[in-house]
């Protein structure tokens, strides 16, 4: 039971950004002879009690007498094997905590250790210190700046016996310079009133707290920035830029003297997530030169971009490790503002900063907390699908995503493409897919669309022109009003989503030219032959065509192939088998259909039609899709996928 209650407090706390970041922090239980300690890696809001490593207590105890080599590398290498060894049988699967030690020292049953914003206002402060005794009393523990591991449970053990002395109990708060706070009682009620305790006492202190307002930005200047950033991380386009501002990011991209206080990291999370230090550039400037020459002297390029008077980017090889990274450099922030209110801002000492740069230990939490799954043929892939919440347009989102891509649905209907992106990420994971409104037809209301795509992830890899419309009628029935809808959306709005979204496009082939980006018109066997009493529709997806060669020729320079497929008829898609919308219906009710007493005789003659004797599925336009993505060496086709309805002559 104690174990359940252990994962409560840990999911608990874990769930709340105001405490726990990417993962950090750890809890544990101890009953008389074990300590359960949450898992190097994982993550407190979502595990379970199995992902607690069973850990003998005693031998914990035993190395803070042990006598280890006074050589850094081999002492900490010593003292890793015994924390292993540690370890009770069944666990070899599991990595601890590297704060396990640490844990075993509390005498008490629960402990609780996190890094909340305010926390580390005060630890990553001047003052810190003093303002450590005076808001929070003798009895709790300030632990000067120590190096991870070994040491540290080290210096915490002589710490504790001294306040012990003190006070007369053992203490059960810690305050860690630049790290966080460890909480420990016998009882997590206890914990969250000791936590409560704190968080108001230091409240009540603050001078000033982060404005997180959002605030006007200029979008034009940040979608120029994204696109190089993107490809200045990785050439290849495996890479994600998110965009964030605030009215406190504001502040502090202002110039680069407002960035001095982030200049330097102030915990090891924010190292370990964002690296060392920040890329300072101003809008405009020579991008590449400033990330070679960033590169050459860091040997890797940097994971935040600020650029002054705009915002900054975090960057990452996925979603998931830009997110993450823009999330700690946020906290960065934070923790500057509140150490104002406790003398200023204190950031870590470059040895210590370099040390755990090279610590094997957050090497590896990092690695665990960012894997993801093997290369899937879309990875990483930026894809815009626009007429994605429902249909035909959603069967190929989740076939992109299943593939690795992050999708754009976009849609008239948002709210039916929250749904659908609530379904992709079922898929592919958080993240992974982003809801916009869109009208095609309207050019305002494109050049958001894409805005948002690119300020989301980056850039853009592949549009999938896909929304459209089909009104049947004869001459005599068809009006002016239903011709121009049909016209407007299904060519004009494959024009205005093309015209848009090769912006992006070609910057990316700008900072890299050899990569190579997707314009996909969902086009129609229609496109490729007239369609009788349906000549709206056909008329339009003759016209996609003319545009689909006419894109190629112009982008082709720009790394940019323009290729449309023509599926045949998606027989069971609501286009067709609506019961009362439906093209059956349509058909039907126009008399199309020579000698059709039912809509299902109308399906019939349409089955019929088609040698494989079935109608298209999104399967089929899926597979097209990757071929057309996959291919180096065609542009400006008419990629017929209908059963052999349509054969090329």
């Amino acid at each position: 039971m104690s174990i359940e209650i252990l994962t409560e407090m840990s999911n608990r706390y874990g769930s709340s950004p105001e405490y726990v970041l990417a993962g950090g922090g750890n809890t544990s239980y101890k009953d008389e002879t074990t300590v359960y300690v949450k898992g190097s890696g994982t993550q407190m809001g979502t595990m379970g009690p199995h992902q607690f490593v069973a850990m003998d207590m005693q031998k914990l105890k035993a190395m803070l007498e042990a006598q280890y080599p006074q050589d850094e590398a081999a002492r900490e290498a010593a003292a890793l094997a015994d924390m292993m060894d540690a370890k009770l049988p069944g666990q070899e699967d599991k990595r601890p905590s590297v704060e396990a030690i640490l844990h075993a020292l509390f005498p008490y049953k629960y402990v609780l250790h996190v890094h909340p914003a305010l926390v580390n206002g005060l630890s990553c402060s001047q003052e810190g210190e003093a303002a450590c005794t005076a808001l929070l009393g003798e009895d709790t523990v300030w632990i000067p700046l120590t190096k991870p591991g070994y040491i540290l449970a080290a210096a915490c053990h002589k710490a504790f016996a001294e306040k012990q002395r003190q006070i007369g109990s053992f203490p059960q708060v810690a305050i860690l310079q630049n790290h966080g706070i460890f909480v420990a009682a016998d009882t997590v009620e206890e914990i969250d009133a000791s936590m409560d305790k704190v968080m108001a006492a230091l409240g009540a202190r603050l001078t000033e707290t982060p404005d997180t307002t959002e605030v006007e930005y200029d979008r034009e200047r940040a979608c120029a920035v994204a696109p190089a950033l993107r490809m200045l991380y990785s050439a290849r386009g495996e890479a994600v830029a998110t965009f964030r501002h605030s009215r406190m990011v504001r502040e502090f991209t202002a110039d680069k003297k407002s960035m001095e206080p982030l200049m330097e990291p102030f915990t090891p999370d924010h190292i370990v997530y964002c690296k060392d230090t920040p890329l300072f550039v101003e809008y405009g400037e020579d991008y590449r030169a400033a990330f070679a020459d960033y590169t050459l002297k860091k040997g890797a390029p940097p994971k935040i971009v600020a650029v002054g008077g705009l915002g900054f980017f975090a960057l990452g090889k996925n979603k998931k490790e830009a997110d993450i990274a823009g999330l700690l450099f946020l906290d960065a922030m934070k923790v500057a503002v509140y150490s104002r209110s406790f003398g200023g801002p204190l950031s870590l000492p470059r040895y210590y900063t370099d040390f755990i740069l090279n610590w094997e230990f957050e090497s590896y939490r990092q690695k665990v907390a960012l894997s993801s799954a093997n290369p899937k043929r879309l990875a990483g892939k930026i894809a815009i699908v626009t007429g994605g919440a429902q249909g035909f347009g959603k069967g190929i989102a989740q076939a992109m995503a299943a593939q690795g891509a992050y999708i754009v649905v976009a849609d008239m209907n948002l709210q039916g493409a929250r749904a659908c992106c609530a379904e992709l990420e079922g898929i592919s994971g958080p993240g992974g897919a982003y809801a916009v409104g869109v009208n095609v037809a309207d050019e305002a209301s494109v050049r958001s669309m894409v805005e948002e795509a690119v300020l989301g992830y980056g850039g853009l890899d592949i549009l999938v022109s896909n929304a459209g419309i089909a009104i049947a009628g004869s001459l005599p029935e068809m009006t002016k009003e239903k011709f121009e809808k049909v016209t407007a959306v299904n060519y004009t709005g494959y024009f205005l989503c093309a015209k848009y979204c090769c912006e992006p496009m070609k910057l990316q082939r700008q900072y890299s030219p050899e990569y190579l980006m997707d314009i996909i018109e969902i086009n129609s066997k229609s496109g490729l032959t007239g369609s009788n009493k349906n000549f709206a529709y056909a008329g339009s997806k003759f016209g996609g065509v003319g545009l689909t060669q006419s894109f190629a020729m112009e982008l082709v320079e720009f790394g940019v192939k323009v290729n449309a497929i023509c599926p045949g008829n998606l027989l069971d898609g609501p286009l067709w088998s609506d019961p009362e919308k439906g093209l059956f219906r349509q058909y039907f009710d126009a008399g199309k259909v020579p000698g059709a007493k039912s809509v299902a005789d109308v399906r019939a003659y349409y089955e019929a039609k088609v040698p494989m004797k079935r109608g298209c599925t999104t399967d089929d336009v899926a597979c097209a899709i990757l071929y057309i993505v996959e291919q180096k060496y065609e542009t400006g086709q008419a990629v017929p996928v209908t059963g052999g309805q349509i054969m090329l002559k």
